[in-house]
């Protein structure tokens, strides 16, 4: 279950035997001698020059009328010396994978569609950048090439349909085609050309480090890596040989149907599925069925009842939960909650969300902060919609618990405190810190720092790359954020040091200039495609603290059927063997793969306190619909 470098890194089949049999050939041609070796049966007489078969291979792109554009800074279709070679991937992850050519001598073009069929119709100039090589591969320029070069093999691969590499005769033809597909990246991102000025207004002048990574400092990465050398726990050698990971042991679920995770840091924790809740025990070596499936009945008598929820949140010491239900199919939206007591297993309130006298919807619910979940007397809950942040109270305006036995009509939660933002901030996930300071995530890829004093005015605000954030996680002392998208993770560090040389963290005041850029973490192209259909990024977690001075150790999200784990330390490293000649954002590819054999509802580390003295980590807990799976890191020496 390690990484998946064994796969990607199989070598291109038969290249460096072909180029040397070419030379060979060239060599013998120049020497009037005769061919030792025939071509394969189908090709006639002399064979094609590389310009030969290019000129050719363009007299038919022609004949099909088909139209280029060239993208800004004004590259140009490729010549014949930049002619290249595409291979594509077969056999998957079986012993017998390897990499076969497709097209031996291929070109590539970037082209929008034009307006019309004709043959003298112009591009359309909204349309987006497609990247066409040869007449086997037509894809749009986006994340969802899961690109990834190797500079030093001229290469790159990536998944369209399928997974390709394609490999540059010389380095200057390989700089030419990274040069065009970041200038189509960007301008399909953010639709305006890529310029200076363009990335000046995207990113704005405190965060060029993010377009211009080339003039990236690395100061604040050098600093965490040495804060872990100093640590008192030193963590263990991130090494794929040493570390591996140890399925402890899987059972099914109570009728299947899981739909959330909720882990708690106490004795329990719990499935929520269709069918109701399902409590497992917590161990050493993971979480064990306790027999006992708590079926959700609504007691209130009032309507709306009970309907399979999306989000599950423990609070008050663990005894109560909320469970939150999409009013509408299809969406994440709720105009209410349902607080459960976990020992009857009835549903004690149906809570509702109103503000003003008016009812109002949330698309997500957290804790106040990362370890509220074990505060007893815990009567708040923080919320989120595509416009509002806010904090609800269960507490009456006299912060008096409400009589809910009796109650005829569904309770109202107090806003007691929030902001309703005017303009669209397409909000979509949020996380809190140990200290309650509030992350949020946004459609347009934006993260916004908020204090845990105010909800009206981010402190900082990072632009993001363009993918829509899903989900988002913070560490206890907030000092790293994760994002989710789609594609890759983004990690963020909020450090920085003010005026007077104070650290501090962009929750707490401005950053400035001197920001560092993202992380991204990333699967490789092969790996993004064997995950399955459902291939996309979701709930990408740090592992669990609830305490000063502890220190999360790993990175954990889903995607497909595969659960990934980063090694944290590992990622913040500076000179990672992943990120050597690298181009533009740095991107980690250094992680484990947890496979199963159906798509993954979730995947978490369980509390820290239930890690072992053998074990860098507390266990892994993994969810899909019908099981439940506990897995151990182990360090062997």
């Amino acid at each position: 279950m390690g990484g998946s470098h064994s796969r990607e890194g199989l070598e291109l089949s038969d290249s460096e035997e072909e180029e040397e049999e070419e030379q060979e050939e060239q060599e013998q041609e120049t020497a009037g001698q005769p061919r030792d070796r025939v071509e394969a049966a189908g090709r006639s007489g002399e064979a094609l020059t590389p310009a030969a078969s290019l000129d050719e291979v363009d007299r038919k792109l022609q004949s099909l009328k088909l139209k280029y554009s060239n993208p800004s800074p004004s590259p140009q279709t490729r010549s014949p010396k930049d002619a290249l070679k595409l291979y594509l991937h077969i056999g998957g992850s079986t012993p017998t994978a390897r990499w076969v050519i497709s097209d031996k001598l291929a070109s590539y073009a970037f082209c929008r569609p034009s307006l019309s069929d004709d043959s003298d119709g112009e591009d359309n100039p909204s349309s987006p950048w497609f990247l066409r090589i040869g007449a086997k591969v037509r894809a749009r320029v986006g994340p969802e090439l899961q690109l990834k070069s190797f500079p030093d093999q001229r290469r790159v691969d990536f998944v369209a349909d399928g997974v390709w590499a394609i490999k540059f005769p010389n380095l200057e033809g390989y700089r030419a085609f990274q040069s065009q597909y970041q200038s189509c990246l960007f301008e399909n991102t953010y639709g305006v050309e890529a310029n200076e000025e363009n990335k000046m207004k995207v990113f704005g002048k405190d965060f060029m480090a993010w377009a211009q990574v080339d003039a990236e400092e690395d100061s604040i990465w050098a600093d965490a890596e040495d804060s872990l050398e100093k640590s008192p726990e030193p963590l263990s050698t991130p090494s794929r040989v040493k570390q591996d990971l140890l399925e402890e042991f899987e059972e099914e679920a109570n009728e299947g149907g899981i739909q959330s995770l909720a882990l708690g840091a106490l004795e329990n924790s719990f499935l929520v599925s269709n069918s109701g809740i399902q409590v497992l025990r917590n161990f050493s070596h993971g979480v064990h069925g306790k027999g006992i499936s708590v079926k959700i009945s609504d007691n209130t008598g009032r309507a709306g009842g009970y309907s399979t929820p999306k989000k599950a949140l423990l609070m008050r010491a663990e005894t109560n939960m909320l469970l939150m239900s999409p009013a509408q199919a299809g969406k994440p939206h709720a105009s209410g909650v349902h607080q459960v007591d976990i020992e009857t297993g009835k549903v004690v309130t149906e809570w509702k969300f109103e503000k003003d006298g008016t009812d109002i919807t949330m698309r997500d619910i957290a804790n106040d902060s990362k370890g509220a979940q074990l505060d007893p007397s815990e009567s708040t809950f923080l919320g989120l919609d595509d416009s509002r942040l806010c904090r609800w109270d269960m507490r009456d305006r006299r912060g008096i618990v409400q009589n809910l036995a009796n109650a005829m009509e569904s309770p109202v939660l107090q806003w007691t405190q929030g902001h309703q933002f005017s303009r669209g901030t397409n909000f979509q996930c949020f996380a809190s810190t140990g200290d309650g300071s509030i992350v949020v995530g946004s459609l347009d890829g934006k993260i916004r720092l908020y204090s845990k004093s105010s909800m009206r005015m981010a402190k900082t605000a990072f632009p993001g790359l363009g993918s829509p954030i899903t989900h988002v996680d913070v560490t206890f002392d907030g000092k790293w954020i994760l994002g989710t998208t789609d594609t890759y993770l983004i990690l963020i560090s909020t450090v920085f040091k003010d005026k007077d040389g104070k650290e501090k963290t962009g929750f707490a005041g401005r950053m400035g200039n001197r920001i560092a850029a993202p992380r991204l973490l990333k699967l490789t192209p092969l790996d993004s495609h064997l995950a399955g259909e459902n291939n996309k990024f979701h709930g990408g977690q740090f592992s669990w603290v609830t305490e000063n001075g502890k220190q999360e150790r790993h990175l954990v999200a889903t995607v497909g059927k595969f659960s990934v784990i980063w090694n944290f330390q590992q990622v913040k490293i500076s000179n990672h063997e992943c990120y050597k000649n690298q181009e533009g954002l740095k991107s980690c590819y250094c992680y484990k793969v947890v496979p199963k054999d159906e798509s993954i509802v979730d995947s978490r580390f369980m509390h820290e306190k239930f890690a072992v003295s053998e074990s860098p980590e507390a266990p892994l807990v993994v969810a899909t619909p019908m099981k439940v799976s506990s897995f151990s890191i182990s360090s062997r020496r």
